[in-house]
């Protein structure tokens, strides 16, 4: 099974975090994802910019949809990073979520990925049928880019 791990964080850890020698941060979770790196369970994972850097909500309510610089929810509202890892359970999922290098006031959302077995009710729509060849395709790009 595949979960999501999206970390947040409130103003405090934010500000707390702000507090750490930059250096001391890269080594953590350097550590911390190679550690999942290295016992084959980390798939993807990446930082994300600051909510006020280069970023913009896109809102269906309208048509055509609405693209805006904001407005963002709380602090504690916005993920800043996310990883995706394949697990046995939910347990080892869990296991390694608590082993994240996360002080106070920061979080870890867990959210199991969906996969194919989700949509077994429509297994002969065309894009469930289509989807594997999809994943295909990208595996591939993934592979000739490095």
């Amino acid at each position: 099974m595949k979960y999501m791990f999206i970390m947040r964080s409130t103003d405090e850890a934010k500000a707390a975090y702000q507090k750490l020698p930059m250096e001391e941060v890269i080594n953590q979770m350097g550590a911390y994802n190679e550690s999942m790196i290295n016992a084959g369970v980390l798939l993807a994972g990446e930082g994300l910019a600051d909510a006020t850097q280069d970023n913009f909500v896109v809102d269906f309510a309208e048509d055509p949809p609405l693209v805006t610089d904001g407005p963002y929810g709380e602090t504690h509202e916005l993920f800043s990073g996310f990883w995706i890892i394949q697990a046995a359970s939910k347990e080892e999922a869990a296991e390694w979520a608590g082993r994240c290098p996360l002080g106070p006031g920061s979080k870890l959302e867990v959210r199991r990925v969906t996969d194919a077995s989700d949509f077994a009710d429509f297994a002969d729509n065309e894009y469930i049928q289509k989807e594997e060849g999809w994943r295909d395709v990208e595996e591939k790009l993934r592979a000739e880019n490095g």
